[in-house]
């Protein structure tokens, strides 16, 4: 006996943008893998991680009103995809992005990736001013703003820049593309943004000489 999962045309389209998210999910965690078994270079995983992102952006905002939890999502279906969990709701961004390679970090004290640094906060502080508040207005910046950072090996780990701008891009990843921030929300942010600024700033080798 044939049995049938949804009744309309509208249910069908929801079970299918379930299975389609469940892909995603298990896609990004087989890449996760492939990665850190070093079976695939680091420009690759990049770039198809960038595709996963952001195709799973998209499907979130999506299915917000269905799906409002991602991590009840994969925990009904039995997923035990830790490392997707981390690299889609969590971090947002790829690893490469996190953590840049010695070989990377050797060539980071260029000054233009200074200048991208300091463009990236200047471009996002100015957005927040002209009321781009919509996630998918703010979050590519400070993905952007972040990778420039990861660049720079004069930089600890735990720079406060780079510490608040990448809580920002968790909090964001959780929210619909079309979201916005609330009032609040930008003023904090634009807040934490030029409290980084100035720390980077401070944080520039010779800068107060």
């Amino acid at each position: 006996m044939e049995v049938k999962l949804w009744n309309d045309k509208r249910e069908r389209e929801m079970y299918d943008n379930f299975a389609e998210l469940y892909a995603i999910i298990k896609a990004t965690e087989k890449l996760e893998k492939v990665y850190i078994r070093d079976i695939i270079s680091s420009q690759e995983y990049e770039t198809e991680c960038h595709k996963l992102i952001a195709h799973f952006k998209t499907l979130a905002s999506t299915l917000k009103d269905t799906v409002p939890s991602i991590e009840r999502f994969a925990d009904t279906y039995k997923m035990d995809c830790p490392a997707a969990m981390n690299r889609l709701v969590i971090s947002g961004v790829p690893a490469t992005v996190e953590h840049r390679t010695v070989a990377a970090a050797s060539a980071s004290t260029s000054a233009a990736i200074v200048a991208a640094c300091v463009q990236g906060f200047i471009t996002t502080m100015d957005s927040l001013k002209l009321n781009m508040l919509a996630v998918d207005q703010v979050q590519p910046l400070l993905a952007e703003l972040y990778a420039s950072l990861s660049k720079l090996s004069f930089l600890p780990p735990d720079f406060e820049g780079k510490t608040k701008v990448k809580e920002w891009i968790a909090k964001l990843v959780k929210m619909g593309a079309a979201d916005e921030l609330t009032e609040q929300q930008a003023r904090q942010l634009h807040f934490d943004l030029e409290s980084s600024y100035n720390s980077f700033v401070a944080a520039l080798p010779n800068s107060g000489t």
